[in-house]
């Protein structure tokens, strides 16, 4: 039987706690109707006995405080509030207990926002992880020394699984029952709790949101400019004059205050224009194309599909099937 202890840290959302819970005890559920041994032993654990969220509107009781959890075999860490310094603050003393047990074998899993938790850890460092794609540049900022994969869904390096954005954590669970119980009972619980099987990206439900959060002020005005403009022709040479900012130099400064190239964000700014265009009207692609100011065709649905992993097409259909216009 595999020992799971789902942490419940202060600021926590309560759905991340009790989903993985519903999960693993379902699933344990099947096994049992099937005449098979129930495979997980699901305990919510904490500092205390009581935790209460939301601003005192549920409280949560645990199963077991740490200290008595001397051995598990995987630690759930919810996602938590985005106030994140003062989260991360409060639950500091959640973190030895978290490397104690990653290093005497245990699996660590992070859901969502709880990516923010497990890299104060340092567990993260030097490793691949997921986030909400809300919160990329806020964690790209906070911890510079873990690779950051926010298009995916879900990630596994060296015995820590994390979760992309809000419920794609379920995505992670069937994921991990599958590795473990099989896929049999994976497949079982994806039509019980109707969920979409083998799911990896959420490029799809991203908004671009240039990083402004940094001090370079030239560099804010030229995203500005762009996502003002974004339907011109814009190059790097015309900024670089506008700003009387050396090319090298630009570039640079545009790398580390945005962490996206110059070229990078220009397509993104467009290719967000454009998502909302097919979302909210009935133009063709063709006249998409032409709107958000790419000239070429089929850069433009490379670009769209490299960004959201659909093509424009197939995007349209998904988010404004009312729009019939036939390509």
């Amino acid at each position: 039987m595999k020992h799971i202890s789902i942490l419940v840290p202060e600021d926590a959302v309560l759905a991340s706690i009790d989903d993985p819970r519903v999960m693993f005890t379902a699933v344990n559920d099947f096994l049992h109707a099937m005449g098979r041994p129930r495979y997980f032993d699901v305990k919510l654990v904490g500092l205390s006995k009581e935790v209460r969220l939301h601003n005192g509107a549920f409280s949560v009781h645990i199963d077991a405080l740490l200290q008595d959890v001397l051995k598990t075999d995987l630690v759930i860490v919810p996602a938590i509030g985005s106030d994140f310094n003062s989260t991360l603050d409060t639950n500091k003393g959640l973190v030895p207990w978290i490397v104690n047990q990653y290093e005497n074998g245990a699996e660590v899993m992070s859901l969502c926002s709880g990516a923010f938790l497990l890299a104060y850890t340092g567990l993260l460092n030097g490793k691949h992880c997921s986030t909400h794609w809300m919160h990329a540049n806020t964690f790209r900022s906070m911890f510079p020394d873990v690779h950051l994969a926010d298009k995916k869904i879900i990630t596994e390096e060296q015995g820590i699984y994390t979760s992309g954005g809000a419920t794609s954590y379920w995505n992670l669970f069937l994921y991990f029952v599958e590795k473990y119980v099989g896929r049999d009972i994976a497949i079982m619980a994806s039509k019980y709790f109707v969920l979409e099987m083998d799911r990896y990206s959420q490029s799809e439900f991203t908004m671009f949101k240039g990083q402004k959060e940094h001090e370079d002020d030239a560099i804010k005005m030229a995203q500005e400019y762009i996502e003002t403009n974004y339907t011109e022709r814009i190059t790097v040479d015309q900024l670089v004059t506008m700003f009387s900012i050396g090319r090298r130099s630009f570039e640079r400064r545009f790398k580390k205050a945005t962490s996206n190239t110059v070229v990078e964000y220009i397509q993104r700014v467009k290719i967000e224009a454009a998502k909302k265009s097919l979302e909210s009207s009935n133009n063709r692609v063709s006249e998409v194309v032409y709107h958000v100011g790419f000239s070429d065709p089929k850069a433009f649905r490379t670009s769209f599909k490299r960004i959201t992993g659909l093509s424009p097409l197939q995007y349209r259909n998904k988010y404004n099937p009312a729009a019939q216009v036939s390509e």
